[in-house]
């Protein structure tokens, strides 16, 4: 039989939503660029990138992209959120006075690790992740700073600072995936997806 290849559609206002597309489509999937509400309905999985979350946000406003966002995850759509993305999805924002979504139980510090010159690169432990580490590039990152009974941790630097966890079929990471050759946090991601379309619980 063969497999089906699912459709990833890729949040594409601001940041690096083609680096996303490219990792898509290396992990075996098809990748489309969603823009308007309309779009959304169309996929089977949806990824929020990196880039500047205030500049994300006010641009989801403009497009008209808040709430279809918010009632397509709430119903189950799986998420793969990536820095910035991870911001506009927390449920509460402790540094910045800031609008997120609200669909994901965390709280999060925004440019927790400081400015740009602070960017960063760790190895990292992700659990789901056979092999070596993850090399994980860390660039304005936030933390993940606390989270709710549902949430599952995945990740963590050497000091026990949060970088990625789980919530139902929403997974996101402080770092960015895309920045790395390496698919295999895709790979998970579109594992998600595929226990999304089948049914089994996430």
């Amino acid at each position: 039989m063969t497999a089906v290849r699912r459709r990833i559609g890729v949040l594409s206002l601001q940041g690096s939503f083609s680096e996303h597309i490219q990792s898509v489509q290396r992990a075996g999937a098809t990748a489309t660029e969603i823009r308007l509400p309309s779009e959304i309905a169309g996929v089977d999985g949806l990824i929020l990138p990196g880039g500047e979350s205030t500049t994300i946000l006010k641009l989801i406003d403009e497009y008209g992209l808040r709430e279809p966002l918010r009632e397509a995850i709430t119903a189950g759509l799986p998420v793969l959120a990536t820095c910035a993305g991870v911001i506009c999805l927390a449920d509460r924002i402790t540094s910045h006075v800031m609008k997120p979504l609200s669909v994901l139980d965390i709280s999060v510090s925004r440019n927790s690790f400081g400015r740009q010159v602070d960017s960063f690169e760790d190895d990292l432990q992700i659990e789901g992740l056979s092999g070596p580490a993850f090399r994980g590039v860390f660039i304005r990152a936030p933390v993940i700073e606390s989270s709710g009974d549902s949430v599952r941790v995945l990740a963590r630097l050497a000091d026990g600072t949060v970088v990625a966890c789980q919530e139902g079929y929403v997974l996101a990471a402080c770092f960015h995936p895309e920045f790395v050759d390496d698919i295999r946090f895709h790979k998970q991601f579109l594992n998600i997806v595929e226990q999304h379309a089948v049914g089994d619980p996430a």
